[in-house]
């Protein structure tokens, strides 16, 4: 058997634009007079912050002691390990508290934007709620992003004010004219990674919003009671139109191995012929 012990603090497995973190197991074989064969076995780390300075309880001074179980307590800490990993995560992620933002532009309110919680284990949904029924600025569209952001310490980067790079990991657009409410999903990766930092690069998480606004009064439409005649309507060819966008942190975290080993683009079975 082989056993090695992964650094605590280490970074995740990461395959950015600019920076990439992969962990690889190398086996080496070799028989009499022939060459050394070499299988590398990729697999996946998640890093839970946190648990490099946590202690844990001492209840084997209480606990009888049998010789013959000793080699079962390397599991026995792993087990605990993975148990406190997951108690962490629920604690962090289960927290709901609403969070209501107001939309404005240089004009006035366009709505209000309602969230219940900003932290998040990779491969649930961000969910949120619009509100346009109180706005004083009409919205004809908009578009939500979930993103990453990929920072470059100073010192690493290629040249002087490397840009930060973006990737969008899913997107939600919606015509939203004379719509008082609405809302959006937004399903968060398995294969994703959590955000991390580290002396090289830094990973964040955001909801990138883009709104389309109407130059003109909100005031609606409406069909006269009085009318007799046959009418046909017709969208404008043209609107003056005003466009902005928001940002809003977010925070992501890993989730149980198991659950995230549905999605691994490694194979699970390996072998080596020498």
């Amino acid at each position: 058997s082989y056993c090695e012990t992964l650094p605590i603090d280490g970074p995740p497995s990461f395959r950015g634009q600019s920076v990439k973190y992969v962990y690889k197991l190398t086996i080496g074989c070799q028989r009499v007079n022939s060459p050394i064969k070499l299988l590398r076995v990729p697999f996946r780390v998640l890093v839970l912050h946190g648990l490099k300075d946590y202690q844990f309880p001492q209840d084997e001074a209480v606990a009888p002691s049998n010789p013959f179980l000793e080699e079962e307590e390397g599991l026995k800490k792993d087990s605990r390990l993975a148990d406190l990993a997951t108690e962490l995560l629920m604690v962090a992620t289960s927290r709901r508290s609403l969070h209501l933002y107001n939309i404005s532009n240089t004009r006035g309110k366009v709505g209000t934007f309602c969230i219940f919680k900003t932290v998040y284990k990779i491969g649930e949904d961000v969910i949120g709620t619009f509100n346009f029924s109180e706005g004083d600025i009409p919205c004809l569209q908009f578009s939500v992003s979930l993103q990453t952001e990929e920072s470059i310490q100073e010192e690493f980067q290629r040249r002087r004010g490397q840009p930060v790079s973006f990737s969008t990991h899913a997107r939600h657009q919606e015509a939203c004219l004379h719509t008082a409410q609405s809302s959006f999903s937004l399903p968060i990766p398995l294969s994703s990674t959590p955000g991390f930092t580290t002396n090289i690069v830094s990973l964040k998480w955001r909801l990138h919003f883009e709104f389309v606004t109407s130059g003109e009064s909100a005031d609606t439409c409406l069909v006269r009671g009085s009318q007799s005649e046959a009418v046909t309507w017709t969208g404008v060819e043209h609107i003056e139109v005003d466009t902005f966008s928001w940002d809003l942190p977010i925070k992501v975290l890993p989730t149980n191995p198991i659950l995230a080993s549905y999605v691994s683009q490694f194979s699970s079975t390996n072998s080596i012929t020498i």
